[in-house]
């Protein structure tokens, strides 16, 4: 059977994260036809030789150096044909019927990109959306944020209504973004100056600005681990997010990039003083 959805997933050291996201896509695969490609950003794990072995249909593309998330995305939507392509993080789990959901929400709005509900794995949402990248948005995404991993009620009812309806939005995370592929060809695929982070705000911009409708829905949930694939390198993580959002703000905002320079002057020094308290130095 032709597939009719492609779906792209980037791994780099997430061996035992990817397989479970396999497994989960397996335990509940979709009704409609699905094709897996895993894009390995040359993993020290083993990651690819436990797929390999695990779930032998899945296609399998090991990259030589980590190239990015971006651009390991776009090496496996030009590896695939299929009219959907369906971008998950390898650090994942899909429930029965939330891919279906995904795909029948953006079918039935016409629009070009969806996002679901993210969640984590004891169902605390995750505010996966938002506007098109400026500093009062970024504020705004912040204050969202910091209530969405709050306990007080009066943050968890806000963020339980903010999630509950399904909206237009100028972008969803890239942790689980469904897209036309005719949509993302005309956008150019992902800009690889973005090694990580922002390459999901910027190819929504594109998408948009020809014509392209952005759908957040939560009828569809996926559960999202959070990055677990940098959770022992903060510091690099941080170098990584500094560098696409100076890149991010050339782009799309130059008039602001003075000010975010002297804001990553500020922060930078800020972190390298925090690592040297903790290390005692």
């Amino acid at each position: 059977m032709t597939p009719a959805l492609d779906i792209v997933i980037v791994t780099f050291n997430t061996r035992d994260e990817v397989l479970a996201c396999l497994a989960s896509i397996e335990s509940a695969r979709p009704d409609i036809a699905a094709h897996i490609i895993v894009v390995d950003n040359a993993s020290a794990d083993g990651t690819t030789k436990a797929i390999a072995e695990c779930f032998p249909a899945v296609e399998v593309i090991p990259l030589e150096r980590n190239v990015g998330f971006g651009a390991a995305n776009n090496v496996g939507l030009r590896a695939s044909s299929a009219p959907l392509a369906l971008l998950l993080n390898s650090d994942t789990v899909v429930p029965k019927g939330a891919i279906d959901r995904l795909v029948a929400r953006l079918e039935e709005t016409g629009a070009v990109a969806a996002g679901p509900l993210l969640i984590d794995v004891e169902g605390r949402p995750e505010v996966s959306f938002g506007s098109m990248l400026s500093p009062f948005a970024e504020l705004r995404q912040l204050f969202r944020g910091r209530l969405a991993a709050s306990d007080r009620g009066i943050a968890r009812r806000y963020i339980e209504r903010l999630l509950s309806r399904e909206r237009t939005v100028d972008w969803v995370s890239g942790a689980c973004l469904l897209a036309r592929r005719d949509a993302i060809t005309d956008a150019g695929l992902f800009d690889e100056r973005y090694f990580m982070y922002e390459e999901d705000v910027d190819l929504c911009a594109a998408m948009r600005a020809r014509g392209g409708r952005i759908l957040f829905t939560p009828a569809s949930q996926i559960v999202h681990l959070r990055g677990r694939a940098l959770r022992d390198a903060a510091h690099v993580r941080s170098a990584h997010y500094d560098r696409s959002h100076l890149a991010f703000y050339q782009k799309h905002a130059p008039l602001w990039v003075p000010l975010l320079k002297l804001w990553m002057r500020f922060s930078g020094s800020a972190r390298a003083a925090g690592r040297r308290a903790q290390q005692g130095r």
